[in-house]
């Protein structure tokens, strides 16, 4: 198995998204100034750390960052990052157990809280990962390789339709039943190479410079990993965590993830409840977060890092109605 320890990663809006969790408008100019902000902070994503080492480049002494993966490779990574700073805790988890993962360190709530989702690219460029089409390996996908079944003991049991079903709804493949039959013929799921062939060769319609199997690719690791359950989680689990005046700062990289991010901010900063929902008259709601922000890669960005393209970060302030709520329920 390859070690993922040698592959780079390139951390996508690095300075924006730590300025957004710390609510600032931008960093520091020079390496050797530093904002030296105290509090308690949560990066849920540690990946190979690039948010997480320049956040503490600009916390205090006495400030405390806890990392959550569930990548076992990158909590190795974690734990050397931790070995030499003692402000860094570890939770080898999904951010989907956010509250009881914090509430298990005496932790209640906390100043900033920020997630980069997706993949990273050393789980890209690792074949024996799975999760790419371009290199040959197990069709795995998993996050976690402790735990959970790999996509190709799944592709193994499932049926056609919950098969193109997934397809559909997780990678918006238009073409899902078509594919689908084309993967369940196969002898065997062993090989990436062979089963993006085979999804290549049933597709009808190829996306100019778009490889015919980034969709149900993309599906097959959303569903393994349940990505969406975990981010739409982690967001409701968001509002009572953050602290009056705290940060939540988000990046996405596909339509999905970000329509959930979108949804779940504006809801919840409009004060409304969704206009779908069957009530007689819709009451108003407290305001959870403050008007959202959306910020996109620079053109330096992309050019340097070609994969950053399709990212957003979006990012609010916590307002202090959750609290207000919170006591009155309470009291009740």
């Amino acid at each position: 198995m390859s070690d993922e320890l040698s592959f780079n990663h390139d951390a996508v809006l690095l300075n924006e998204a730590v300025a957004a969790v710390l609510g600032v408008k931008s960093l520091p100019n020079n390496d050797n100034e530093s904002l030296q902000v105290s509090g308690i902070y949560v990066d849920a994503t540690f990946g190979r750390g690039g948010h997480s080492r320049l956040l503490l480049s600009q916390l205090a002494d006495d400030a405390q960052l806890i990392v959550f993966d569930k990548d076992p490779t990158a909590i190795s990574v974690a734990e050397q990052l931790a070995s030499t700073d003692s402000r860094v805790k570890i939770v080898h988890d999904s951010f989907a157990t956010l509250t009881t993962s914090l509430a298990a360190m005496g932790i209640t709530q906390v100043d900033g809280l920020m997630a980069d989702l997706g993949i990273s690219s050393p789980q890209i460029d690792d074949g024996s990962r799975g999760f790419s089409f371009m290199r040959d390996g197990a069709v795995d996908m998993r996050m976690d390789t402790s735990r959970g079944q790999p996509v190709s003991e799944w592709l193994e049991q499932v049926d056609g339709e919950t098969l193109a079903n997934v397809l559909y709804e997780f990678g918006e493949e238009r073409h899902s039943r078509r594919i689908a039959r084309a993967i369940k013929a196969m002898d065997s799921y062993t090989s990436t190479l062979e089963l993006a062939e085979v999804i290549k060769v049933a597709h009808p319609n190829w996306q100019r410079g778009k490889h015919p199997a980034t969709q149900s690719f993309q599906a097959m690791r959303i569903f393994i990993n349940n990505e969406l359950g975990d981010v739409e989680s982690f967001l409701q689990q968001s509002i009572p965590v953050i602290k009056a005046g705290g940060q939540l700062a988000v990046i996405s990289f596909h339509s999905l993830e970000d329509r959930l991010i979108k949804q779940f901010l504006q809801r919840h900063s409009k004060g409304q409840y969704p206009e779908d929902e069957n009530l007689p008259i819709r009451p108003d709601r407290p305001r959870y977060f403050g008007k959202p922000k959306r910020v996109g890669p620079s053109k330096v960005e992309i050019a340097t890092n070609p994969r950053s393209r399709s990212a957003w970060l979006r990012s609010a302030t916590r307002t202090d109605a959750v609290a207000n709520v919170l006591d009155s329920e309470n009291n009740k």
